[in-house]
């Protein structure tokens, strides 16, 4: 069994920053690319940021210069590193990994998701 886990979400005003984190524990062999997704209420789940394995990073246009995706391979965590945060950021926030676990079978796996809120 692989699970993610993530931390770091709550209340902030606009402006401000939080970051979140996400752990991946479990049989692990290997973790390909991770990343962070959003769903605000009403809306569709969409793609924030990416990494690779390598450190390749992809963001969606609205966060790029505001968001830094980032991962410590040593620790198997991701982390999202939010600035300059936007009523319009407010949103779960889900943790993606595409792990490849003791068995060998790779598939994606989702965390289950840290709330960020930010007023106004």
């Amino acid at each position: 069994q692989v699970q993610l886990v993530e931390s770091g979400g709550g209340l902030v005003q606009a402006g401000g920053s939080l970051r979140l984190s996400c752990a991946a524990s479990g049989s692990i062999f290997s973790i390909n690319a991770m990343g962070w997704y959003r769903q605000a209420p009403g809306k569709q789940r969409e793609l924030v940021a990416t990494i690779t394995s390598g450190g390749i990073t992809n963001y969606v246009d609205s966060v790029k210069g505001r968001f830094t995706i980032y991962r410590d391979n040593t620790k198997n965590t991701v982390y999202l590193q939010m600035n300059s945060l936007k009523t319009e950021d407010t949103a779960l926030y889900y943790c993606n990994g595409n792990i490849r676990d003791r068995d060998y079978y790779l598939r994606d796996y989702w965390g289950q998701g840290t709330q960020v809120t930010v007023s106004s």
